[in-house]
């Protein structure tokens, strides 16, 4: 995010929100929560962070926010995963809690999945924390915002009548087999991958061979040109 300046996202009114930062890059959460966190001049209280699905739903059912900035690639099932198991406070007949997708990700397997999941909204990191600020208001008020790029994506997505198209390859894997390709596709070694999703070795090289079985395919240099293709990178 680019920095805002000493004078940008000055809160209007007398506005308050309540928001969980839920993003497993720690130095990432520390810059959001300075840039937007000074609930005097924004009217945001962040009072609350998780870096993986756990401790995701543990907050978040904790300290009930208005909004929660979420992360798409988490450790632990990723955003989809935090996202249903918050159904339950999302469809609250008072004081739901809504989500606004917060990711360095613009693929549109990514977005759509979070909108299916019920965000109301998705942008990229790229975002002014002035922008950001103006989001989760938007948000919190039951707006849709998204990233103008990204807007597309949904709007193809859900503009027809008929179901959409089905990948029934994609389907056939499960949530953390997509997150283990994703992360082969993207060059990170067993030990890497392991360590991101608090698995051990051996579980991923389990999940590894599940896929390629599924998919039919020999190796992960085909692994990442299937993946690659489908923009699941």
């Amino acid at each position: 995010m680019t920095g805002m300046t000493e004078d940008s996202a000055v809160n209007d009114g007398g506005r308050r929100v309540r928001v969980v930062l839920v993003d497993d890059h720690r130095m990432f959460r520390t810059g959001v929560q300075a840039e937007i966190g000074e609930t005097a001049r924004t009217g945001v209280e962040v009072v609350g962070e998780a870096a993986d699905v756990d401790q995701a739903v543990t907050v978040i059912t904790a300290t009930r926010p208005e909004v929660v900035l979420l992360d798409v690639h988490l450790p632990g099932g990723g955003g989809v995963e935090v996202l249903r198991r918050c159904a339950p406070l999302m469809a609250a007949a008072e004081n739901p809690v809504r989500f606004l997708a917060l990711s360095v990700s613009d693929a549109a397997e990514d977005v759509i999945g979070v909108i299916r999941g019920g965000a109301r909204g998705y942008v990229t990191k790229t975002i002014t924390g002035t922008d950001l600020v103006d989001s989760v208001f938007r948000v919190q008020e039951g707006d849709a915002v998204f990233s103008p790029r990204l807007a597309g994506f949904v709007l193809d997505a859900f503009a027809s009548t008929d179901a959409p198209p089905v990948d029934e390859d994609l389907d056939r894997l499960t949530q953390r087999e997509r997150e283990v390709l994703r992360l082969i596709a993207r060059g990170y070694a067993y030990k890497e991958i392991a360590k991101q999703l608090f698995i051990s070795v051996k579980t991923v090289e389990s999940h590894v061979s599940a896929v390629l079985r599924k998919l039919q395919l020999s190796n992960r240099h085909e692994l990442t040109r299937w993946a690659t293709a489908r923009r699941l990178v």
